[in-house]
Order: structure tokens, then sequence, then C-alpha cells
């Protein structure tokens, strides 16, 4: 709760004024903070409460706030022995944080993976989250595999059994501990070209070679998948065959039976990531698990993207030996997901609160997809991009010769945040790309506005 923009800038405010007075001095009242600065007594007590952890102030209950004695700075410690001892770097995370940190005050952002919050169900969850946490045992041990409940909620979306679906944390906890049951110490795993950053990362920290097959138009191009496969002996294939990230691609029905027929052949696995699955636009096809009855599919469907970032639930469909292995890593890394947050998810997806929130999700990001695409035919003809029938982003391809990272830095230089394509190519790209988030903006003129700003940032680069 500390992050919220108005309590850093009271805290930071509060930071500055406190470091001007003796210890011991004494902060105005919260009412006349509150009168100072125009904020809620919220925000008071909340940049208080962060000053407080930090040790810049202390709270005298009946007293009031004053400077805490300042602590004598300590000498810096040589740590350089941890490179020896750590060895090679292994995990980057530079990919998935890109659409984490907060984009400065002022600045338009085209990026970013969430709903925003005037989107976001926060009072539906509020009260689903209350009424879980009255639930009889709520606070106890779940079964390993989940809420009987919210598997057989799962499985009705995926049309399987609910026995075959395990409850696991957000869909990249699913996703890491579906790679690891599956992909061999060393070994390779396909993945598309372009695809989810934090897929080729969590494959490369567990030690994993992320092998690229190229996707067009209608998804992943199959003939390469075979290729793929026989060349490399991988065992996996993850992909996004539902409004796939980046490109907001669906994979054309003669497509899903091949990339099936591929797996079957080369005896491997399909791992399915829907995570986008109810953010449709348009109609959404059924999953691939759905087809699948020997068990190639490993389906994972997450809560998050279509709700809040921090109801991270989400359903992994497994069926035969490999289920075992999963459900057993879940087990090793963190036994199960809280039992309260399984409850809340429960309770919201069974609530009439969820449909009318899909449909209220679906016929904004419309008017948001149609007004960004508006608005590059507009002012930046250049960058091409195919609106699409689901998701949250806009593929632009960039013109030959764009520096689509250097583009990145000199558009929030001019007040627009844009994700470079070039970090969801698991290897070379093989033209510039941006990745244009249409969810984070406040608005559609915002959005207009951001692809203004973007359209001066490429006339400056060039």
């Amino acid at each position: 709760m500390y992050h919220d923009s108005s309590v850093g800038a009271l805290a930071t405010r509060l930071r500055h004024e406190a470091s001007g007075l003796r210890a011991g001095s004494r902060l105005p009242s919260s009412r006349a903070l509150t009168e100072r600065y125009r904020v809620s007594p919220v925000t008071v007590s909340r940049a208080l409460a962060l000053l407080v952890a930090e040790g810049v102030v202390v709270t005298r209950p009946g007293s009031g706030t004053f400077v805490a004695e300042r602590k004598e700075a300590r000498g810096s410690a040589d740590r350089g022995w941890q490179n020896a001892a750590l060895g090679e770097r292994r995990v980057d995370a530079s990919g998935v944080a890109l659409g984490l940190l907060p984009v400065p005050a002022g600045v338009v952002p085209l990026i970013g993976g969430y709903l925003p919050e005037s989107l976001r169900p926060e009072r539906a969850l509020a009260a689903a989250g209350a009424r879980a946490a009255r639930r009889p045992r709520a606070w106890g041990a779940p079964p390993p595999e989940g809420l009987p409940e919210l598997r057989a909620w799962f499985a009705g979306r995926a049309g399987c059994a609910p026995d075959d679906v395990l409850v696991s944390g957000g869909g990249q906890a699913a996703l890491w501990l579906t790679l690891r049951a599956i992909v061999p110490p060393g070994g390779p795993v396909l993945v598309e070209s372009p695809t989810y950053p934090g897929a080729t990362a969590a494959a490369r920290a567990a030690g994993f070679v992320p092998v690229p097959v190229p996707v067009d138009g209608e998804g992943v191009r199959p003939e390469l998948l075979i290729e793929a496969f026989a060349r490399t002996g991988a065992r996996a294939f993850y992909c996004q065959p539902t409004f796939h990230n980046p490109t907001g691609t669906v994979l054309s029905p003669a497509r899903r039976e091949a990339v099936l027929a591929a797996a079957r052949e080369a005896g491997a696995f399909v791992i399915e990531d829907d995570f986008a699955r109810h953010l449709a636009i348009g109609p959404a096809p059924a999953p691939l698990v759905a087809g699948d009855a020997a068990g190639h599919v490993v389906h994972i469907a997450s809560l998050t993207k279509a709700t809040a970032p921090s109801l991270r639930i989400s359903g992994i469909v497994a069926r035969g030996p490999v289920a075992e292995r999963i459900r057993a890593g879940q087990l090793v890394e963190s036994f199960f997901p809280a039992a309260p947050l399984q409850e809340t998810a429960l309770e919201f997806v069974s609530s009439p609160a969820w449909p009318r929130h899909l449909r209220a999700v679906a016929a904004e990001l419309r008017r948001r997809r149609d007004a960004l695409a508006a608005a590059l035919a507009a002012h930046l003809p250049e960058a091409e991009a195919a609106p699409p029938p689901g998701g949250l982003y806009l593929w632009a391809r960039l013109p030959d010769g764009v520096d689509d990272v250097a583009l990145a830095e000199t558009a929030r230089a001019h007040g627009v945040a844009v994700a470079p394509g070039r970090p969801y190519f698991p290897a070379e790209p093989p033209a510039p790309h941006l990745r244009l988030s249409y969810c984070a903006a406040e608005d559609t003129a915002a959005l207009t506005e951001g692809v203004r700003r973007l359209a001066d940032a490429l006339r400056a680069t060039r």
C-alpha cells in the first residue's frame, strides 16, 4: 500500500523536512499535515508509517511524531567476495520487470500488463475476501491440490475433470513448476518467437535452453515446429495460442490441430499458457487441452490478468505422470497457495459480479484498442499494427533501420513509456517492433496523446 503515488510524494516531502530538523524535533500534527498538503488523513497516516519503518521518525502515542535519532553511517564493507561464490549470473529478470516498474508522473504509460485501476473489480474482490475470511477453517491448510470447488471451476472452463486440476499461484509460478517438471536439466524447450519474456527468463534461470520457433499472423508455423522438435529432441513447446503476448495472435484452427499432431509425433508436451482467455474482445476458441485426450497438453489458466495483480491464483491442468510431478514440485516449493486467497477467488468467480466484470472489461478493452489503433493510423502510420481480438497489446512493426530499444529510451524522455520488441525475441529479432499496451493509460485521450509523443520521439531518432 505504500507504493501509492500520493503517499510516496508526501513521504518524500516529509523526509526532506525531517532532514533539516534536529533529532527529537516534533513534526506538525496529522491534521496540520492534511491541511498543508491537501491530502487525506489516510495518506498522511501511511506516509508517516513509511517514515517510521525507515527509521526517519518515531511516533509517541499521545504526544505526536518526532525526528528520530540519526544513526552513524556504517563504513562500506567489501562484499566483492560474493561474485566468486555466486559464480555466473543465471537469472535475468529485466524483461519481466519492464512492465512492473512504476511510470513517473506525467509520462503516458503505453506499457504494463494489468488492468487499470478503473477496471479492476476491487470492491467485489474486497467483499469476496471479507466473506472468504469468515468461512470456517479459512485459515487452515487447504487440500494440497486446491479447494475442490475451485478445481471444478477451472475444470469446467478447460473441458476436463476436476481431478486433472492443481490450484497453484499466479501464472508465472505455474509456468516455473511446469517447466521444471518436464524439461531435463540443461535441456532445450521450444518457445514461440516472439514470446513472453517471463517464459524465457524462467527457462534460462532453471538452466534450460530456449529454442525459438517463428510465428506469423496465424500463430506458430507448424512446419518449423516439427523441424525444431526433430532437430533438438525437445520434450516441451511453450506457447500462448489464444491472444498471444506480444502479438495478440490467435492460433488458427488448422494450426491448432497441427501443433497437437507435432507434439504427438515427437512424444512431447505442449505447455499452453492461457493467460488472456478472460480478456477476449472477440470470440475465443476452446483451449488446446480440450482437444487432447492423451495428456500431451499441460494447460495453465490464470485469473490475475482479468482481475487484479495480487489475485495470484491459477489452475494447472495435467493428466498422467506429469501431473504427479507438478504436484510434487509445488509441495516441495510452497506447499499450496494460501487458503484465504483461494477462497476469495472462488467467492468472486462464483458470484454474479464475475460475468458483469467480464462484460465491462470486454467493452472497455475494445474501446481502448480501437482508440490506440486509430491514434497510430493518424499520428504514426509508419508503425504497422493489426488490432488483436483480445488481450492487452498492439504489436507494432517499425520501419527497417529503427532501433526499437533506443526509440523506447527516447520516447520516455518525450513523456511516453513503451516496451521495445527486442526482449520478446529469444534470439536476434528479424525486425524492430514495439509492444504497445492499451490497458494502463488513464483513458482514450491519454492513449492518443501517448501516440503523439511517440511520433515526436520517432522523428527525434532519425
